[in-house]
């Protein structure tokens, strides 16, 4: 699987994010040391200029001197017009060309150790718990060397390197947190809207019952995987921006930090025996570490903005709403107080 990291971390505690049901809150997965570039930018550390092409070969390997050596030669297979060719010919590869399109990373990085590397770093990758929509097993992590070395490959010299262990424990563990809210939501609507509906009627409290109920009769729950992913946490998602809008005019609310990333991942859902390509928006917020010292984030998973997606959105925080709203919560359990 894929690196991320975050921009800049704040300075000051940050706020916790306006709580509801769709923010993961997680927490214990060791403190960040100091220093560690998980707060810096995300995708640059992939983005990097790639050293340069070795220079154009100066000589021919075709023995023009020697009449009787190249007479079975129809043509030289070096371009020797290239140095007057024009700059789009000469154009190195973009950056883009280089990436892998299913995680929009380098092909490959390399598990060697760095120049100057004072400490040996593990080489293993652990495996996911994410299905590749290939079907091809699990997405994998990258091993400590990787992350040491794509950081390295940036510029990022200053990396501790006896924090990048610690690093790529707290980026597993936010992948992980993010997947399981995905899968959440595809139990939920992942068979229809009707079934979604089923589910959420009875708000989020009671979600999880109903869940179980509507698996039980269908004999089981579907499974989704990953497609592709990618990270952009230079650019803020709608959600985002219009809550630090809203903490702009009532801090006391709203007033939270802009969130250190956002993925958006892309999920094969089965629907009725076809596959749907289902985008989802993760944003991650840190928010004031735990007593002990270990800190927290809250992550917001929820499927992109489409027609059908801002349906089930609606359904989710609807239902929960008007369960509440209408007082069917208090009625439900007047009801179990008097037949117990």
């Amino acid at each position: 699987m894929g690196w991320f990291w975050a921009d800049s971390a704040p300075t000051s505690a940050p706020a916790v994010p306006p709580a509801d049901s769709k923010h993961k809150h997680l927490a214990g997965a060791g403190a960040p040391p100091a220093g560690c570039p998980m707060h810096k930018g995300t995708v640059d550390a992939f983005t990097s200029a790639a050293p340069s092409p070795n220079p154009a070969t100066s000589s021919c390997p075709v023995p023009h001197g020697n009449p009787t050596a190249n007479a079975a030669l129809s043509s030289c297979p070096v371009p020797h017009n290239a140095q007057g060719a024009s700059p789009e010919q000469r154009q190195e590869p973009s950056i883009l060309s280089k990436l892998n399109p299913l995680n929009y990373m380098f092909q490959s990085i390399s598990q060697d150790r760095a120049p100057d590397q004072t400490q040996a770093l593990p080489t293993s990758r652990d495996e996911s718990s994410i299905p590749r929509g290939s079907g091809d097993g699990n997405w994998e992590y990258p091993s400590p060397q990787q992350m040491y070395n794509a950081l390295l490959r940036k510029g990022y010299t200053d990396t501790d390197v006896t924090a990048v262990e610690s690093m790529v424990a707290v980026h597993n563990f936010l992948n992980e947190g993010a997947w399981d809210e995905i899968v959440e939501w595809e139990r939920r609507f992942g068979r229809g809207l009707s079934r979604g509906w089923e589910v959420s009627k009875r708000g989020e409290e009671n979600a999880p019952l109903e869940l179980r109920r509507v698996e039980a009769q269908e004999g089981g729950q579907s499974q989704p995987t990953l497609l592709r992913f990618q990270g952009r946490p230079k650019e803020m998602t709608p959600k985002a921006a219009m809550l630090q809008m809203l903490a702009r005019i009532y801090p006391s609310k709203f007033g939270t930090d802009p969130p250190f990333d956002r993925h958006d991942w892309y999920v094969s859902r089965d629907v009725n025996g076809q596959k749907k390509e289902v985008r989802y928006v993760i944003d991650f917020y840190s928010a004031p570490p735990e007593p002990t010292g270990e800190p927290v984030f809250y992550l917001d998973v929820r499927p992109a903005v489409t027609p059908t997606a801002a349906v089930e959105r609606l359904m989710r925080w609807g239902g929960d709403v008007w369960w509440r709203a209408s007082g069917s919560e208090a009625r439900e359990s007047n009801n179990r107080n008097q037949q117990n």
